[in-house]
């Protein structure tokens, strides 16, 4: 006999990113009539080498979540990555739970990547009934906002997008329009050094309950050959948790941020960094909700201007600006190499065995956390695989692999556009490339380094030295007609011919010894 449907059924899908009670696909809907369809699937735990971290905390967080939302009323359909029936695929298991639950139509939040936005754009004609692509709308700035403000442009700027955004949300802003503190920005007051400080804040740490236990045995089991370590994991993976560690954050750290959010101590990977990026990106935290507290904090007097600027601008200035630029660049943006750079990236990439101290601590804590703060990601591995000039596409998608906050709409723009300059200046006004003085300005990483900061040229010499005049040096054809490239040109025409050969020369032999070692790609 056939099956008679005494409701209408909705099948809603929420996706590993989607993990908000309030995303728009089950706004509106009645539990009643609605089947919630979550899937740990294997094509996205393998189309890149995720870092097994990465790929435990999304899979525990979906559980948890998946329990949230039968507390709430809902009913959810999970299917586990080591269901046998599992077809390992999105539209697979959109399939197979259609023959399920006979739906009369499908809603769903739009995706977050062009990849996985192609398969829900195909689902209406595969499968035969109505599917409802819903706007995310736990972004400040619209599609169609971004292209409004992009349109006309010769350049786009951050800065001038971030101020449109404060202006929006009413963010350290007064009642005449006018930016708290007479200024937009307070980067300048950011730049300071770190010293070791026995009382600096340490971000929570969270227990693996019986749930994380069963994913931490399941991904170890099953992602033996992907690169990072599970050890030690303590990832907040509950909405409640998350939010307890926004709220340290906010009180211990937040305060320090702004003066030392460019700095880097060795073996102190979280330093004044709040350590949310993860939460915010899968859905576990609000980010306008976040950015409001912040203010909140720096009205109560609790944390100071440049901080509270500091840290909205990155949620609701960068945050915003490189998804703009995701969306209205197009798939073709990750092909972008305007400095035609080929080079593999050095094997230690993977592993974190280098005596560039820099690189090895930078790595290292990558490995082992899945995190690294933006200065490390931008000046240290960023700014390396600029000098060598290797191909920002395996750049790009070594970022994606190893950090548990990179979603590709974030970290493609952050690394091709930001880090490695292969969209030719769209995103950033000149290429983040330095020597090793930065990074001893910044840092006491050169302190306990094998290598010479102060030397260009010799066995002793630091790397990034004469990487960074060959870099200079190459890329001439491309680079020196820059306003903001002018300096580093004159200077390296002010050098003698023996000294521009000898320092071109020292990089030559260090890519050698790059050229002669192991790469995982």
């Amino acid at each position: 006999m056939a099956r008679t449907k005494q409701r209408p059924t909705i099948l809603v899908p929420i996706l590993g990113d989607q993990l908000t009670p309030g995303i728009a696909s089950l706004r509106d809907r009645d539990p009643d009539e609605t089947i919630v369809l979550m899937m740990e699937l294997d094509e996205e735990t393998t189309y890149v080498r995720h870092h097994k971290r990465k790929i435990a905390f999304i899979l525990s967080a979906m559980r948890h979540h998946a329990e949230r939302l039968r507390s709430l009323g809902w009913t959810v359909d999970y299917i586990t990555l080591d269901d046998p029936d599992s077809s390992g695929s999105f539209t697979g298991e959109v399939a197979r739970a259609i023959g399920r639950h006979d739906p009369e139509r499908i809603v769903v939040t739009e995706a977050g990547e062009f990849r996985v936005a192609a398969m829900l754009d195909a689902w209406e004609t595969i499968f035969g009934i109505p599917v409802e692509i819903r706007a995310d709308d736990r972004f400040i700035a619209t599609h169609a906002e971004f292209t409004a403000w992009a349109e006309g442009r010769k350049q786009w700027r951050m800065e001038y997008f971030y101020r449109d955004m404060r202006r929006k949300t009413g963010l350290l802003m007064e009642d005449d329009g006018k930016p708290v503190g007479g200024q937009w920005n307070f980067d300048s007051d950011n730049r300071k050094p770190a010293k070791r400080d026995l009382m600096m804040p340490r971000p929570l740490s969270f227990a693996p309950d019986m749930v994380t236990n069963d994913v931490l045995a399941l991904v170890a089991d099953r992602f033996a050959d992907h690169p990072g370590k599970l050890d030690g994991f303590d990832f907040a993976v509950t909405a409640e948790d998350a939010m307890r560690q926004q709220t340290h954050f906010i009180q211990h750290a937040l305060p320090g941020f702004g003066d030392y959010q460019d700095a880097m101590l060795t073996g102190e990977p979280w330093l004044w960094h709040s350590i949310l990026s993860p939460y915010i990106n899968c859905g576990l935290l609000d980010p306008l909700t976040l950015v409001q507290a912040v203010d909140t904090a720096y009205h109560a007097g609790t944390v100071p201007l440049n901080a509270a600027e500091g840290y909205i601008r990155q949620v609701i200035g960068w945050r915003e600006f490189v998804r703009g630029i995701y969306w209205h660049e197009g798939p073709d943006y990750v092909n972008r190499n305007a400095l035609n750079a080929t080079r593999s990236l050095p094997g230690f990439y993977w592993t974190g065995d280098t005596d560039m101290h820099c690189l090895s601590q930078a790595i290292g804590q990558t490995l082992d956390h899945a995190y690294a703060h933006h200065i490390q990601r931008l000046m240290i591995t960023g700014n390396f695989a600029l000098l060598i000039g290797a191909d920002p596409a395996r750049v790009h998608e070594w970022y994606l692999e190893v950090y548990a906050d990179a979603y590709e709409w974030v970290e493609l723009p952050n690394t091709l556009g930001m880090s490695q300059f292969a969209d030719g200046g769209l995103l950033a006004s000149k290429p983040y490339a330095s020597s090793g003085a930065y990074i001893n300005r910044m840092s006491d990483y050169c302190r306990s380094c094998r290598y010479d900061v102060k030397q260009r040229i010799g066995d002793d010499a630091c790397p990034f030295n004469a990487l960074y005049w060959d870099f200079i040096d190459r890329n001439r054809d491309t680079l020196a007609a820059n306003p903001r490239m002018g300096m580093p040109y004159r200077t390296f025409e002010k050098m003698s011919r023996q000294d521009q050969e000898s320092t071109l020369e020292q990089a030559t032999r260090f890519m050698k010894t790059l050229d002669g070692g192991k790469t995982a790609r």
